[in-house]
């Protein structure tokens, strides 16, 4: 049996393979995937392998804070945005850590400047015990009972 866990609409993460010890995300049940700001993305080949070096501002409202990271691309697909906007994205996978939990997330990479948050945490990502409570903020996923 799975263990579930209690997430809110807004929660923290940590993105330590991106060099992110905390960042505020969006829980979105209605988004399929995950999402991360990325105010400039440049692809590039390493011994073979697509990668690409993306610039983020891991604190919201602050452009003074910037992290450039760098990443294996593992796909490339069109997404659907809220808006109904159709855009081919770079999708990279990486390690999430919210509250005690660790997980390996798929996230697309886009610029999400008008957003309110730099991240978007999408079903996929959730599939595995967490339970939304859409009335509740920053529950670190704490463990039902």
């Amino acid at each position: 049996m799975v263990e579930k866990r209690l997430v809110g609409w807004r929660e923290w993460v940590s993105l330590p393979e991106l060099g992110i010890d905390k960042m505020k995300c969006k829980v979105d049940t209605g988004a399929k995937t995950s999402a991360l700001h990325a105010f400039y993305v440049d692809s590039f080949i390493h011994e073979g392998v697509k990668m690409v070096r993306f610039g983020i501002h891991p604190v919201h409202d602050d452009l003074t804070a910037v992290s450039h990271c760098e990443a294996a691309v593992i796909d490339e697909r069109i997404v659907t945005s809220s808006d109904g906007n159709k855009t081919m994205r770079y999708v990279i996978k990486t390690k999430m850590i919210l509250g005690d939990t660790s997980q390996e997330i798929e996230l697309t990479l886009t610029n999400r400047d008008t957003m309110r948050f730099p991240m978007l945490l999408g079903r996929r990502a959730m599939e595995y015990g967490f339970v939304v409570n859409p009335n509740l903020s920053y529950q670190n996923a704490k463990l039902l009972s």
